[in-house]
């Protein structure tokens, strides 16, 4: 058995939830409960980033405390795992939670005993959607590459980290692997910003900028630590660093696998500050980053600025948890942007879920009460007019396993597919209806179509297995219906609903 820790990044509470921040979330549940299904120990962490500026100024926009404003934006986070069906071991709120502020102060220590820090004036360009400063080249027509507002011109004396002396152990890190960065095309993005030299980085700002919030820098009252530098420490505060030694060097420091999946677009704080920060602490890496590509809408980012933000809970509501989930599983590209539309998680819904899996469970099921009176036949020990299906089912885990190492979720969701189309092609090969006419007319053995029915139940409960991970509470029905392993169905019903779209959509 291994050890699996697995973080989605925590997102700022200034604004609702959108359909971007649930591809994250999901992606981190099936990767756990696909661990957890092949019997290693997980742990599932995610949370919400409290202390930035940004919450502060939605805040006040609001008229309420900041306080109040991030625990209410918080709850709608945490608010998503019932209507997406999804189950984490911790959630971890960065500005309330009596973990976290301990575990920075310490993390800041360390940094600071190995003499990373330094005072210093400077003058840069800043915005406050990243809450990032960027250099002029890094600008695209003067404006943030993510959000395309130009950046206010910010001048402070700030606490700054020795980021460039981490140039080299970074680059060694990196290229081996020992850090690994998936997909490979983000490994040499990172390794290329790397190489054309890292400059020192801010991280404090005023305790008049963030007009009083956030963690104040040991020592330095007058300075409150930059969110980033607080936000990143969630991953080792929430096991325990600072708080709880034990809880901390079990799933951080004690072998096992660490892995961050995040957005392209935060990938320099991950893959870059992060690990450099976790050295100078002389603390232990994380061992993979996962990043993931956007959803857009008419080719944009999806984002709660842009206008253009949907709500998962909302869209789960009307087409169903198993339609968002498998569209996000099923279509979301592993490399390149995703345009998110409803008429393409019902166009998915309907021919994978409805029209396969769904129907080639019903039919199993139907045909088993209909013809064995819900008694499962034995399975075969050899069946030659099944040999497709038998290589289908006995090569599918395999796959799946292989696709989710590499973190491709839409080709461990085919490997499902697959098996639906290949259980379906054999029913109208084996034409089981017609076997049980000739068995009644006594032309045909009760063999015949007793190994059909056995290999479509078998078929039906790998498929059950197989989707547990992707679409749990689905996944436990098909099981349910097939007899749980056991020699009997149950009755049938439906397992999944076609969906359609109003004529004006």
């Amino acid at each position: 058995m291994s050890r699996y820790f697995v973080m989605t990044a925590i997102p700022y509470v200034n604004g609702r939830p959108h359909v971007g921040h649930a591809l994250e979330l999901l992606q981190v549940d099936v990767l756990a409960r696909h661990r957890r299904q092949r019997g290693d120990e997980v742990r599932a962490q995610t949370g919400t980033d409290d202390n930035a500026l940004k919450n502060v100024q939605s805040a006040e926009a609001e008229g309420v405390s900041p306080t109040e404003y991030v625990a209410r934006v918080a709850e709608r986070f945490l608010g998503l795992q019932r209507p997406l069906d999804l189950r984490f071991d911790d959630f971890i709120r960065t500005s309330s939670d009596p973990r976290h502020r301990p575990g920075v102060e310490k993390l800041w220590n360390a940094c600071a005993a190995n003499d990373d820090f330094y005072r210093k004036s400077y003058t840069g360009l800043y915005c406050y959607g990243c809450e990032q400063f960027y250099a002029e080249d890094e600008l695209v027509d003067g404006l943030c590459p993510e959000h395309l507002v130009r950046p206010d011109v910010v001048e402070e004396n700030n606490w700054f980290f020795r980021l460039s002396r981490y140039q080299q152990p970074l680059i060694d890190l990196i290229s081996s692997d020992r850090l690994r960065i998936e997909p490979a095309s983000r490994k040499r993005e990172v390794l290329s910003f790397i190489e054309s030299g890292l400059e020192d980085f801010s991280v404090s700002r005023s305790m008049k900028r963030a007009r009083g919030w956030g963690i104040p820098v040991p020592g330095d009252p007058e300075q409150v630590i930059y969110v980033w530098y607080d936000a990143l420490a969630n991953y080792i505060t929430a096991p325990g660093y600072g708080s709880d030694d034990a809880g901390f060097a079990h799933w951080w420091t004690e072998g096992g696998e660490r892995v961050h999946v995040i957005g392209k677009g935060i990938i320099r704080f991950h893959a870059v500050y992060w690990p450099a920060m976790l050295l100078s602490a002389g603390l232990t890496l994380p061992s993979t980053i996962f990043v993931h590509e956007y959803l857009t809408a008419d080719g944009q980012k999806i984002s709660k600025s842009a206008g253009n933000a949907k709500d998962p809970a909302e869209i789960a509501e009307r087409f169903g948890t198993d339609a968002l989930r498998w569209w996000m599983l099923r279509d979301v590209a592993r490399a390149g942007d995703t345009d998110y539309t409803d008429q393409r998680l019902v166009t998915r819904n309907n021919e994978d879920l409805a029209n396969n899996i769904g129907n080639l469970v019903n039919r199993t099921v139907s045909m088993v009460n209909k013809y064995r009176g819900g008694a499962v036949p034995p399975l075969p020990e050899h069946n030659d007019a099944a040999a497709d299906l038998r290589a289908a089912r006995a090569g599918a885990a395999a796959r799946i396993d292989e696709a989710m190492a590499a973190f491709d979720f839409r080709r461990a969701a085919e490997v499902v597919t697959d098996l639906g189309d290949a259980g379906n092609r054999y029913v109208e090969a084996a034409a089981p209806w017609t076997l049980a006419k000739a068995e009644r007319k006594e032309d045909a053995a009760p063999d015949a179509l007793d190994a059909v029915l056995a290999e479509l139940v078998h078929t039906c409960r790998l498929l059950g297995e197989l989707l547990t991970p992707f679409l749990p509470a689905s996944a436990a029905e098909i099981l349910a219906q097939t007899g749980e392993g056991g020699d009997r169905v149950t009755a049938p019903s439906p397992i999944f609903r076609r969906l359609e779209l109003a004529a004006e959509e």
